[in-house]
């Protein structure tokens, strides 16, 4: 029943929506029709929800079968009165699924399927929602709510699938990103972002890497835009399948070696280098990284490869030298 209002109310925001309205608009006009509630009236609607919950659980149970009639009727009854609780508190909570929507807007999923999957954490919520911890509904469903729409666009929204759990680090990063711009007045460092989320700097590039969306070979590029991307890459001669295996077996020893240096030794190296993404980073893009001056990046990079040299882990690179 709850499932079917929400749907309800998006299917005719659409339906409406089609030609001359604005479905958003047109959603936003249903259910705004609903009233808000107190903090009084959540508690009687989860314990109405609760006791609905216990009724049907009590009818269903094939163990304990309901043989008198009047008992049955009685639960019937707190069985309804629990389902209209439960809708009327998901009603009164539509629009904080909107508030909540709408800061995940402009990231591949239209506000429509945003909110449609903020309903589906909001009905979570009130399934889960236990009135005795003295919570606010509205501060512990926003958590559900949030869950429901970043998971969504963890699976939605990007061409190459990322877990959800690191879209939701992509998602604090930016937000404390953007924070920092605001209270710095400037680009926050990437040691800045980092020390704020508590990770080293190199994982704040590692997300940053991964918040980008592929580029179509198709693309059109050039100034008169009728030349596709794919006519100006350069095709690299076809790989001989023991060098790709070389290859391969080559980046894992170069892992294995790293981790015997210091955090701040391997990042400087891994930017320095392209270790990980193939990019080469100059002395001033890894001196941002980390907080430090191009002299002393060079310093470290000179340091460590000092280092790398006179390990004996690192002699199992040289077989790979041409």
């Amino acid at each position: 029943m709850a499932t079917t209002l929400i749907d309800n109310n998006t299917d005719a925001a659409r339906h409406e929506g089609g030609v001359t309205a604005d479905p958003i608009r047109a959603y936003l006009n249903g259910i705004g029709k609903h009233r808000l509630i107190t903090a009084a009236e959540e508690v009687n609607l989860a314990k109405a929800i609760e006791a609905g919950l216990f009724a049907e659980v009590r009818l269903t149970d094939p163990t304990r079968p309901v043989h008198d009639e009047r008992l049955r009727r009685d639960l019937e009854i707190v069985g309804r009165e629990g389902r209209r609780a439960k809708d009327q508190l998901l009603k009164a909570n539509l629009r904080l699924v909107v508030s909540i929507a709408k800061r995940y807007t402009g990231r591949g999923v239209s506000l429509l399927d945003l909110i449609q999957e903020g309903n589906l954490g909001l009905i979570r919520a009130v399934e889960k929602f236990d009135y005795t911890k003295g919570f606010k509904f509205s501060t512990y469903a926003t958590w559900w709510i949030r869950q429901a729409i970043t998971r969504a666009m963890a699976d939605q929204a990007r061409t190459i699938r990322i877990p959800a759990h690191t879209v939701e680090q992509i998602n604090k990063m930016t937000r404390v990103r953007r924070e920092l711009m605001v209270s710095l007045g400037r680009e926050p460092r990437h040691d800045e972002i980092a020390a704020e989320l508590g990770v080293e700097p190199f994982r704040v590039l590692e997300l940053m890497s991964y918040d980008t969306e592929p580029v179509s070979l198709d693309q059109p590029v050039g100034d008169d835009r009728n030349t596709p991307l794919s006519d100006i890459l350069r095709c690299p001669e076809d790989e001989q399948p023991g060098e790709t295996t070389s290859y391969v077996m080559l980046r894992r020893e170069v892992n294995d070696v790293l981790t015997s240096l210091s955090a701040r030794e391997q990042g400087v190296l891994r930017l320095r280098f392209g270790i990980d993404d193939g990019r080469q980073r100059t002395l001033e893009e890894v001196g941002k990284a980390f907080g430090l001056s191009r002299e002393r990046v060079r310093q470290i990079e000179k340091l460590t490869l000092h280092k790398l040299r006179h390990l004996a882990e690192a002699d199992r690179l040289a077989e790979y030298a041409c």
